[in-house]
Order: C-alpha cells, then sequence, then structure tokens
C-alpha cells in the first residue's frame, strides 16, 4: 500500500486497482504502543512519522483498541501512571463503539478466514471489523493479520 497525496486536505491510499478515501482513520494497537514507548524515549520514530503523514485525517480507534490498551497498563510496572498515559491518548481521539452493522460483519468475516483455512487473533479480527464497518483503513504493523481480513484496506508504517 502506497499514500497518495494530491492536496494538503486529501490523503488517499490505493490498493490494488482501488483508491480509498477515508474520512475517518482507524488505529490499531500496536501504532498506539509505538507511539507511546517514543513518546517515553523522547524520540519520533516511525509511528511519529506515521502520525504526521496522517495529520488531514479524523483519527479513531475501536473500543477493542481501548481495551488492548488499558489490559496493557494494568501489566505494566506501574499501572497507574500507564492508565494516565492511556488515558490521555485516548481523549485526542474518537473511540468507536460497535453499532448494528458490527456482529453480522463480524460473523461473516470470521467464517469466510475459516473457510480459506486462514486465522486471525480474535481481537485483531474484532479490531478489523470494527474498521469495516466505517469502510475505514487501519494502521498498524502488524500486517500479516490484518491483510488476512477480506475487504480491509491496511496501512503499513
Amino acid at each position: 500500500m502506497r499514500w497518495i497525496v494530491s492536496s494538503k486536505n486529501e490523503a488517499r491510499t490505493r490498493r490494488g486497482s482501488r483508491v480509498y478515501d477515508p474520512s475517518v482513520t482507524h488505529l490499531d494497537t500496536s501504532f498506539l504502543v509505538d507511539l507511546l514507548r517514543e513518546a517515553a524515549r523522547g524520540e519520533e520514530g516511525p509511528a511519529h512519522a506515521a502520525l504526521d503523514r496522517l495529520a488531514e485525517e479524523e483519527l479513531a480507534v475501536s473500543v477493542h483498541v481501548a481495551c488492548e490498551l488499558y489490559a496493557g497498563a494494568e501489566l505494566a510496572d506501574d499501572p497507574e501512571v500507564e492508565r494516565i498515559r492511556v488515558t490521555s491518548l485516548l481523549k485526542a481521539l474518537q473511540v468507536v463503539h460497535t453499532g448494528d452493522r458490527f456482529a453480522p460483519l463480524y460473523g461473516v468475516l470470521l467464517a469466510e478466514l475459516r473457510r480459506r483455512g486462514e486465522a486471525v487473533s480474535t481481537v485483531d479480527l474484532l479490531i478489523a471489523a470494527a474498521a469495516r464497518t466505517h469502510d475505514a483503513p487501519v494502521v498498524t504493523r502488524n500486517t500479516r493479520d490484518f491483510e488476512r481480513v477480506p475487504g480491509l484496506d491496511v496501512v503499513s508504517y
């Protein structure tokens, strides 16, 4: 996948012959963890560079990503500090909850993956289904799993 930027206010991705012009972009847990780690080290790495490329887009995370981040905070050496960092990060983003289309789409995606003999973790498929219900791409470092999901646009960094 490569980025196509036609103007300052228009960022699109191209995958195969399909041009996608997202109104919202979903962020995966791996991306947000990388952002938090880069910030903790005081450096701007690949995640921050990707965030700069996404500056003109509306960014969102599914409630499933928020759950993963809070679970990671609870497992950290200093859960209180990590909860504060996660809460602060999530306040800057739109947290998307599931709607009526979510569960049926999740079922369709899981069935199609199983028919093909492929597997994606439950949480990653929940994140992917949330993005698909909004016709949104997912920004992730974990391209191997997300690229298996039918119809999902995946943006790596």
